[in-house]
């Protein structure tokens, strides 16, 4: 492929051409004056390189942790889209926290594409209660799929974080700049430790073998496949599955964890899937673009915040409980805030879809429809 950005014959300086999504990245900065990206020096074909292709429909994808929440989300992003030849396997076939068994799945199996979803989660009082668990397992999932991804020479990776890598008292709404700038929330420092170790793994692996392991930081997430265990569950499972028993039982009112003041964004796991997806889909020049070495995960995020008592009020009303909520301040809000900034991934195209009123209800009738065999 010629180089776009070579010197001309009369050796004048070059006119640099940029990618739809580069102008952009560079627009949003400030680098470049607004609506550079309609001028002629931007390329309508650099966004899709010839050596850096978006995701072919037969491609081989693995999913890792299709049975959970999120990956499970990204399956029926992907069926929807007409993928066909996808991977996955259950845990008792394949546990990825076995650096062997990991080593063969991979030796046996052509992958083009790893999704890495699988992950130990849980909400407060399980990151307080199982602390080595989410530190060792986290930790091993993602050293094990990283390297043996990169032996096998697998083309893009996409590894899964989380918004908690950022400092407790991180300036809001949280840029990616603010990673290793201060203390993490404690009640989920272990598992925070290893999903920075996670994002790190990958940096490491591109700069020094050329890897295209990229990684996303998702805010707080619901919907459908999600753990409503009443105590170990996040925030909107645990009070949808609170509220719809309270209801149910005829009790006069509910118990929700903390002072109700804490502000966060909650993100739909159908609008995650689709973020990941074009996330996968950029090509190695337009992710280079928006990102750095040592700086290359991008947050996702709704744009919006709400209190949890708000959220709270939300889920009453989608459950149709009529008793009184009682906010417990003797328990811990976790992070005061937690806002994402999400100029740059805006920057590439893609916006949430899913208001969080409507994600909530339909949250609420899908458990109501698997109760029986929903994660509770």
């Amino acid at each position: 492929m010629a180089d776009k950005n070579a010197k001309r014959a009369d050796d004048s300086e070059p006119e640099l051409i940029l990618s739809r999504a580069e102008a952009g990245i560079l627009e949003a900065m400030g680098m470049l004056p607004k609506n550079y990206g309609a001028a002629k020096n931007v390329d309508a074909d650099a966004d899709t390189d010839a050596d850096s292709p978006a995701l072919a429909k037969d491609a081989a994808i693995y999913i890792a942790g299709h049975r959970g929440m999120v990956g499970s989300a990204i399956v029926r992003r992907l069926q929807s889209l007409g993928y066909a030849n996808l991977i996955t396997r259950e845990r008792k076939q394949l546990d990825l926290c076995d650096a062997a068994g990991a080593r063969k799945f991979f030796r046996a199996n052509t992958v083009d594409y790893v999704v890495l979803a699988a992950a130990k989660v849980g909400g407060i009082r399980a990151n307080n209660a199982y602390p080595a668990e989410f530190i060792h397992q986290n930790l091993m999932l993602a050293a094990n799929v990283i390297h043996e991804a990169w032996q096998a020479g697998v083309t893009r990776l996409l590894f899964l974080g989380s918004s908690c890598i950022y400092p407790r008292a991180a300036a809001q709404p949280i840029a990616e700049s603010e990673l290793l700038r201060g203390a993490l929330e404690p009640t989920c420092e272990p598992y925070a430790v290893a999903k920075i170790a996670g994002i790190k793994l990958c940096e490491s692996y591109n700069r020094q073998y050329g890897a295209s392991f990229r990684s996303v930081m998702p805010t707080n997430l619901y919907g459908p496949g999600d753990n409503f265990h009443l105590d170990d569950g996040h925030v909107i499972p645990a009070l949808i599955h609170r509220f719809l028993t309270a209801k149910e039982s005829g009790k006069p009112q509910v118990r929700v964890w903390g002072s109700g003041d804490a502000k966060r964004d909650f993100l739909h796991v159908d609008d995650l899937a689709d973020a990941c997806i074009h996330v996968m889909q950029l090509s190695d020049d337009a992710y280079a673009a928006c990102t750095s070495p040592q700086q290359s995960h991008l947050n996702i995020g709704s744009g919006a915040e709400v209190t949890v008592a708000a959220c709270a009020e939300l889920i009453r009303d989608a459950t149709g409980y009529t008793g009184d909520i009682v906010f417990d301040s003797d328990q811990p809000d976790g992070a005061p805030r937690k806002l994402l900034d999400t100029s740059i991934f805006d920057n590439l195209g893609w916006r949430a879809r899913i208001k969080l009123a409507d994600g909530i209800a339909e949250t609420c009738r899908w458990f109501q429809e698997h109760r029986a065999d929903a994660r509770a």
